[in-house]
């Protein structure tokens, strides 16, 4: 198979979020709010175990019944992405009731985001060959400003965010519309993520698929070079 086409995942594939403890300490500095570091600590530790950071750790334990549906559903519309991250995040007690939102608009934001180190090149170097490169995320929000402020954006063809479609991955749709959007048949397009069931169900759109693992960025320098080596 001749490789024409490379869909790539956006969190724990590109992009790594930044840390429940950075999230944190961000929102409380511009909201002018100050916490003994213990607490601070354990309020990010709780946040984090709540999976109120998107793009961060899952759930630990057992989602709240009046979340759970909502949580299964939620990067359809960016309405249930917010509510379902505000809704886990409201499950840790926090010095304003406004900070559940104004921590959910940080996650937006793309100082909260820091792009794997070698992701910029491997675009760079798909562009080159002539090989097609697009996004494809489970996300309720628009993440083009986060590539677009980390110089990446240049390399991007072609952004199919799930909840502008209100279908989200493993939906064969999603990958479909990706596929399309490139001009390129998906037996010719390469699907890389993180996610073995999400990023997977491009395998049954007949896409060739191929797994990094979602680490932090100082952990792993070189995870998407591999990509350009099954390109030959």
């Amino acid at each position: 198979m001749a490789i024409k086409g490379v869909l790539f995942d956006f969190s724990g594939t590109l992009f790594r979020i930044e840390s429940s403890e950075s999230w944190l300490r961000a929102v409380l500095a511009e909201n002018g709010i100050a916490l003994p570091e213990p607490e601070l600590v354990r309020v990010a530790e709780q946040l984090e175990a709540a999976g109120a950071l998107a793009g961060g750790a899952l759930p630990a334990g057992r989602l709240p019944d009046d979340l759970a549906a909502l949580w299964a559903i939620r990067d359809r519309t960016a309405e249930a992405h917010r509510a379902a991250y505000t809704g886990l995040s409201r499950q840790v007690r926090l010095p304003d009731p406004g900070l559940h939102d104004a921590l959910y608009d940080r996650h937006m934001t793309p100082a909260a985001w820091q792009p794997y180190p070698d992701a910029a090149e491997v675009l760079g170097a798909l562009r080159e060959r002539g090989v097609a490169v697009g996004v494809v995320s489970n996300i309720g929000w628009d993440l083009r400003p986060v590539f677009r402020e980390h110089g990446i954006d240049p390399y991007v063809g072609s952004y199919v965010l799930s909840y502008e479609h209100g279908i989200q991955k493993p939906d064969t749709r999603l990958f479909a519309v990706a596929c399309e959007a490139l001009g390129i048949d998906p037996r010719d397009t390469l699907m890389v993520g993180d996610d073995r069931r999400a990023d997977g169900g491009a395998a049954d759109l007949g896409c060739a698929v191929h797994f990094v693992d979602h680490r932090p960025v100082t952990e792993r320098p070189d995870g998407l070079r591999p990509v350009l080596d099954l390109l030959g």
